[in-house]
């Protein structure tokens, strides 16, 4: 026998409690603080030199009264052209360099070294970002100066003395070394995924050690390849510190030449935003390529 419940007692499910809260309004909420300093420190920051950069000739205290592209059109002069190339130069010559040196390291400590000593050994290298860059830069001002410890080693060993500090080699070394960590890191992290079946694979097929590394381990650590060698390019690019201090007057680059326009004795505002939004341009694009290119699964 069974009892009916009167319908007035039937409790109703309210029509607002089965309404699920919009989908954007979670990840809103974790991204708003971020968005918002991003929003306050770097996009607000960029649209004011771009505005500054529309206006030729500014200086402090000037009215900001945009007029026109004139500072963009200063960059095209030979003199300044030089200083892009120069600092593309360095950027490309510091990647390459690092690339060179740090795969080697890379590829010992992931895949040769013993797996007890690896996180010592990655310490090694992590242990000079703990100091300034500045204190880096001199150390090396102290090795590469026409009466330091490489041209003292060099004439005790009967080689003549080299002139390397002022100079472009003098930046490309500082630079160099001082990428060095990020890159090794990167492909630490990439080398350290390699599927070693494959390698024995290869080797059971009669691949020697050179068809393996280049067949084999290469394609498996291209996306950490390039994603490390985006990054010390990108690092590079804006770098102020080494080429100041080890190139000298004939190594001015496009970091140099914008602290020059803001700070130095020019105070052209103006053609110093144009210069910077070529920068951040510039980093944009590396920036853009890592993303789409860095952080791939596999490559095609």
């Amino acid at each position: 026998m069974s009892t009916q419940v009167p319908s007035s007692l039937v409790t109703q499910p309210d029509a607002h409690s089965d309404k699920e809260s919009p989908r954007w309004l979670g990840p809103l909420v974790l991204l708003g603080p971020s968005g918002l300093w991003l929003g306050l420190l770097l996009v607000i920051p960029t649209l004011l030199i771009f505005e500054l950069s529309l206006v030729p000739g500014i200086r402090p205290g000037d009215i900001v009264n945009p007029s026109g592209l004139d500072n963009y059109g200063l960059i095209f002069q030979p003199v300044y052209f030089r200083v892009i190339g120069r600092s593309l130069f360095f950027a490309f010559g510091t990647t390459f360099f690092a690339l060179l040196l740090g795969f080697p390291v890379a590829y010992w400590i992931a895949l040769i070294a013993p797996k007890q000593w690896r996180n010592l050994l990655l310490l090694s290298f992590v242990l000079p970002l703990w100091t300034s860059s500045l204190l880096r830069s001199y150390a090396w001002i102290t090795i590469l100066r026409p009466t330091g410890v490489l041209n003292s080693f060099l004439q005790l060993i009967g080689i003549p003395p080299l002139d390397l500090l002022n100079r472009s080699p003098a930046v490309l070394i500082g630079m160099s070394y001082s990428m060095l960590p990020y890159i090794v890191l990167v492909l630490y992290a990439s080398l350290e995924k390699l599927d070693r079946r494959l390698l024995e694979a290869a080797a059971d097929l009669g691949a020697n050690p050179l068809q393996v590394f280049w067949k084999v381990t290469i394609p498996q650590s291209l996306p950490g390849i390039v994603a490390g060698a985006l990054l010390v390019f990108i690092t590079s690019l804006g770098d102020f510190v080494d080429p100041e201090l080890l190139g000298g007057a004939s190594s001015m680059t496009l970091a140099r030449l914008i602290y020059n326009q803001f700070i130095g004795a020019t105070q052209n505002w103006g053609f110093g935003s144009a210069l910077s939004m070529i920068l951040i341009f510039l980093v944009s694009l590396a920036i853009a390529l890592l993303i789409k290119y860095g952080d791939r699964s596999q490559v095609v």
